[in-house]
């Protein structure tokens, strides 16, 4: 018997073994993720890392800017309806975390890119637009943020410091003009890893630069940097254009294509319920500027939306509870093969109509040498045929049709809210662009209801998320301090005269 046992309990001994070593090697093959692995390159770290920050920027656009922007209104009187200001301090985690999370991986396209196996111009190029494109969006929603110090995880910064928005903005100029030089006359990269551009290393340096633009724009109002920002702005646009190629048409435009196979499936396909894609109603200014232009986006029902009663009708945002709003227009989901839940064009970064709109700006600022009123038609026609390209009316007959005529004589706060308007449609769906342009120059003026919170003023930050005050207190603080108090009204620095 005893024997048996020891027998017995050898075998045992045996089975764990190799019990445990089976498991070892299958839990280290799990926990692996592939994405991360050394071994990993860019052309494979690319497009997942585009792919996830449109679909956060789409899904926030959706249900946060368009609601503060007047593009939809989701209907109802409880608490925490955004059409009327009424934010809560839970709207801040998912652009904070999910930003963050992909620069990580933007960061690591770079690291490896640059190194002497892997080495890269392009992608390194790639990696600094994408990572100010990010930086840029972070920065502006919640002011000042870790940036110097952030994404260092690996290296133990758990705790890293909120970097003043100027000193951001300041860095990320640099960190442009690096990726141009690195993009000038870089080679093309494989076309399937790159669902923006195709690897074409021309595309995204003209993106590079055009985003260059906006970013100078932004923070042009600020005293103490707009006479070095407008000197840049005249270098890129006239002095020395050829050493910043900008988008020269739509087919510039920077937009990830959703195909509809694959992971190129729109983030609105399976992350948005139909039933719940058709509660917003669309707001009555963003529908009645396009009923009273007769705009082909509206009459070709490009945007699917629905008729009311034969006829096209918004919901007025900032309505109080209890009004009777009735039942109005909405944007479609299943009545056409194509809608703005599946069109290819929804992943957009920034198109070549936004350009011409921040170009029209700076010729009639007088910073550069062009013509606004060129540049301001440009914009409206490059605008309808990025979504309608058979547009073929005479931009100047369309422009007299709709009463929207540009007029060299007209005051430049009329130039400023004529450009702003149409700009404000280049830019739908563009992740918050519209809200912090109009934060930036107060167009284009919104009407305002009877419901709003907030005092009726609109909120000019996201809070922080609440995590960050325990996980990084000494940090945040110190950015409460330097910046103000952590609420929806602290303006942030390009905002503040």
């Amino acid at each position: 018997m005893k024997r048996n046992g020891y027998i017995l309990l050898s075998m045992m001994v045996l089975f764990i073994s190799i019990l445990s070593s089976s498991c070892k090697k299958d839990f280290i093959e799990l926990n692996t993720d592939p994405n991360g692995t050394p071994n990993a390159l860019p052309r494979q770290l690319l497009a997942p890392a585009l792919v996830n920050t449109l679909g956060i920027n789409m899904l926030r656009s959706r249900n946060f800017n368009n609601e503060l922007m007047q593009v939809s209104v989701d209907p109802g009187d409880s608490e925490g309806k955004v059409f009327r200001y009424d934010v809560k301090r839970s709207w801040a985690d998912y652009t904070w975390n999910g930003w963050y999370t992909q620069l990580t991986n933007f960061k690591d396209i770079y690291n490896i890119a640059s190194q002497e196996v892997t080495y890269s111009k392009t992608y390194m190029g790639i990696s600094l637009i994408c990572q100010s494109w990010i930086f840029s969006m972070l920065t502006d929603t919640y002011g000042d943020v870790p940036y110097s110090e952030a994404i260092k995880g690996r290296d133990g910064n758990f705790t890293p410091k909120f970097d003043k928005q100027k000193d951001i903005y300041t860095d990320i100029f640099k960190q442009l003009e690096a990726a141009d030089t690195l993009l000038n006359a870089a080679a093309n990269v494989t076309a399937g890893s790159d669902p923006v551009f195709n690897g074409n290393a021309l595309k995204w340096r003209k993106f590079g630069n055009s985003l260059y633009l906006r970013l100078l724009m932004r923070v042009s109002g600020k005293a103490d940097v707009s006479a070095d920002v407008i000197a840049k702005i005249k270098q890129i646009v006239d002095t020395n254009p050829a050493d910043y190629p900008v988008m020269g048409s739509n087919d510039d435009s920077a937009v990830l294509r959703w195909t509809g196979t694959g992971s190129l499936t729109s983030p609105f396909i399976g992350g948005v319920r139909e039933q719940d894609w058709r509660q917003p109603g669309v707001c009555e200014f963003f529908i009645g500027n396009l009923a009273k232009w007769a705009d082909p986006r509206l009459v070709n029902n490009r945007f699917s939306i629905s008729s009311y009663q034969g006829g096209i009708q918004g919901i007025p945002s900032g309505y109080a509870p209890g009004e009777n709003i009735g039942i109005k227009s909405y944007f479609l989901s299943t009545t056409s093969a194509t809608t703005l839940m599946n069109d290819p064009l929804m992943g957009n970064i920034m198109n070549y109509s936004e350009l011409q709109f921040i170009l029209a700006e700076a010729a009639a600022k007088g910073w550069i040498a062009g013509d606004a009123g060129t540049y301001y038609k440009n914009g409206v026609q490059s605008g309808i045929t990025f979504w309608i390209p058979t547009f073929n009316t005479p931009i100047d007959d369309y422009l007299k049709a709709a009463d929207i005529v540009w007029d060299n004589a007209a005051p430049l706060g009329d130039k400023m809210e004529m450009i702003h308007v149409q700009k404000y449609y280049s830019m739908f769906y563009t992740d918050f662009e519209q809200w912090f342009e109009y934060r930036r120059t107060g167009y284009p003026v919104l009407p305002k209801g009877n419901g709003l919170r907030n005092g009726g003023v609109m909120p000019a930050r996201l809070q922080y998320p609440v995590y960050v005050q325990s996980a990084n207190p000494n940090n945040y603080k110190a950015a409460v301090a330097s910046q103000g108090a952590d609420e929806i009204n602290t303006q942030v620095w390009w905002q503040k005269q």
